[in-house]
């Protein structure tokens, strides 16, 4: 029998295919979650408002996501479960105190599961003080009930957890037991930026390297080498979601949110698609090595350096919208 070439390549590239997508319209064999329309922010009442937005997006992934009124970055953190452990990536920024709320989801989830104790994982998606601001706080928690093992935002600890060899061209991997999580090095904003997918629900979590904001960019090289890694991985996985530590983006597109802003009532949504990725990759490919700042759809590259201090006013922005916003934070709907 002979076989076309045409016949030969559809059989190399089934199995790839078949990974990245399902026959019919059921999810295949992700497992579901629910985001909800919009998260709390900074406002409008302060007083109104907790420290942390807890969102479970399914049974065994929470999103945490830290108010506005306690620090304008308002990072989101992410909780998974496993059998055998469960992994925290990030303690959010300045002011957040997540220790509280972290012990009463954990303490929730194992009464919910009829089990008295579960090890945690903490681990970083890179070392920014906004990420790791509640490091000091988790490690001197010494609950039984979920004994820490804390890993520090810094390239060595980080390829030792994940079996990282050769950073940053090798993938990494971590079991929680029935849950396994991919671990994708990503520098470029940051030397120990990390990117995790999450085999289970097909989420990869992006830190601040893909998210509906600006794009901080202080390696540029390293910074499109590692957008072509994430690329690279994904072209044969579903990704229910791409999701960042932030959003900066307004509903509106090409439009953001100034730096300081705490309240921010007309937010983009959090989730990406594998195309925002995709349009990332090409619009860094078309600056031809020159960084640039410019503004997409939803999001901004942001690259930062030498060569854009003299023009560069995000400090004066960032004053005077602090300003105001701390001005008006006890109800930010009167003039």
């Amino acid at each position: 029998m002979r076989i076309s070439a045409y016949t030969l390549l559809a059989c190399v590239l089934l199995p790839a295919v078949t990974q990245a997508q399902f026959a019919q319209p059921d999810g295949g064999t992700v497992r579901p979650g629910v985001l909800p329309l919009t998260w709390s922010t900074g406002g409008p009442k302060c007083m109104e408002m907790p420290e942390w937005q807890v969102h479970e997006y399914n049974p065994d992934l929470f999103i945490l996501r830290q108010s506005g009124c306690t620090d304008y970055e308002k990072p989101f953190v992410y909780l998974f479960f496993g059998n055998a452990r469960a992994l925290l990536y990030d303690t959010g920024s300045r002011k957040g105190n997540l220790a509280p709320t972290l012990q009463h989801v954990v303490h929730q989830w194992l009464l919910r599961n009829q089990r008295k104790t579960i090890p945690l994982f903490v681990v970083h998606s890179h070392s920014h003080g906004d990420h790791v601001a509640g490091d000091a706080n988790i490690q001197a928690l010494h609950d039984p009930m979920m004994p820490v093992t804390f890993v520090a935002a810094a390239v060595e600890p980080t390829k030792a957890l994940y079996g990282i060899k050769n950073w940053p061209e090798a993938i990494g991997t971590i079991d929680l037991g029935g849950r396994v999580l991919d671990a994708v090095p990503i520098p470029g904003h940051d030397v120990v930026s990390v990117a995790l997918y999450d085999r289970q629900t097909a989420i990869l979590l992006t830190g601040d390297s893909v998210y509906p904001g600006r794009i901080y960019i202080r390696d540029f090289d390293a910074f499109v080498r590692s957008t072509t890694r994430l690329v690279n991985f994904t072209k044969d996985k579903p990704v229910a979601h791409i999701l960042g530590c932030h959003i900066e983006e307004t509903r509106t597109p090409f439009l953001d949110y100034p730096v300081g802003t705490i309240y921010q009532p007309d937010e983009h949504e959090l989730s990406l698609s594998r195309g925002t990725l995709l349009e990332m990759q090409a619009a860094l490919d078309s600056l031809h090595g020159t960084p640039k700042r410019i503004a997409y759809r939803d999001f901004s590259l942001w690259p930062v350096g030498a060569s854009f201090r003299l023009t560069d006013k995000t400090q004066s922005v960032f004053d005077k919208v602090q300003k105001y916003q701390l001005e008006h934070m006890w109800d930010q709907t009167k003039p």
